[in-house]
């Protein structure tokens, strides 16, 4: 996969980042935005597909990002398809500076230190070319403004707009109400986007990593018929660090 086109994940970050202030929007919700981003654009590289509510690896052959080759190689080592939530919900040490400090090395922000309190540093990231940032925002604008079924790139990120919350930050107040509805919508136009949107938002509710058990059967059930216990939640392995933790990032 070449470098020519930004990743999800840096489009989203992007997205999040507030040109006034330097910090990012829903920055909790975010970090699980980042790692749900990683699995939608592995599947627009052809690297995972979706089984069910699982992620399995098809291609194990890297992309040539590293940070998406760590997801994609943790991914492999499970050895079985992954619930979406479980690996979601897994730790995630680092991700969201992993990738302002990639954006910095890019060019696309520059960082800048303060202090919280007078004491605490702390460092914002001003974006250097806002025709970017503005460039993304236009690509959701359009899909909400005309309707037009947008390319699976723009759904899939528009669905996590929608799920880490972002939504109320591009479209804020009254005014803004029927796009983040319409945004809310355009998650059905990516099917891989809204399997990882809907993961996203399960994690946030707090929904258990279990899987989806179909309807109970009406009546009385068979003999000795106790329900089989729950599959119990895996763990996902943690993600290596990525870059210098040392400073700290202001929310």
């Amino acid at each position: 996969m070449g470098r020519s086109r930004r990743t999800l994940p840096e489009e989203l970050l992007l997205l999040a980042l507030d040109p006034t202030t330097g910090t990012t929007a829903q920055p909790q919700s975010l970090d699980l935005g980042l790692a749900g981003a990683q699995l939608v654009e592995l599947a627009l590289a052809g690297r995972i597909a979706p089984d069910g509510d699982r992620i399995a690896v098809v291609v194990p052959r890297p992309t040539g990002d590293p940070t998406l080759d760590c997801a994609l190689e943790l991914l492999r080592r499970r050895g079985a398809p992954v619930r979406a939530v479980n690996w979601i919900g897994g730790p995630r040490l680092g991700l969201r500076q992993t990738y302002l400090s990639h954006l910095e090395r890019c060019g696309m922000v520059h960082a800048v230190a303060g202090q919280m309190c007078g004491v605490l540093p702390t460092t914002r990231y001003q974006a250097t070319d806002n025709e970017i940032s503005r460039e993304i925002r236009a690509r959701l604008d359009s899909a909400i403004r005309t309707g037009v079924p947008p390319d699976p790139r723009t759904a899939a990120l528009a669905a996590l707009a929608h799920a880490v919350g972002l939504g109320k930050h591009l479209y804020p107040g009254n005014e803004g109400r029927s796009s983040r509805s319409r945004l809310r919508d355009l998650i059905r136009h990516d099917p891989m986007g809204g399997l990882v949107a809907h993961a996203v938002m399960d994690v946030q509710n707090g929904v258990a990593a279990q899987p989806r058990r179909s309807p109970a059967p009406s009546g009385r059930q068979a003999a000795g018929g106790a329900r089989p216990a729950p599959e119990p939640a895996r763990g996902v392995p943690m993600q290596p660090r990525h870059g210098s933790m040392a400073r700290a990032v202001a929310h």
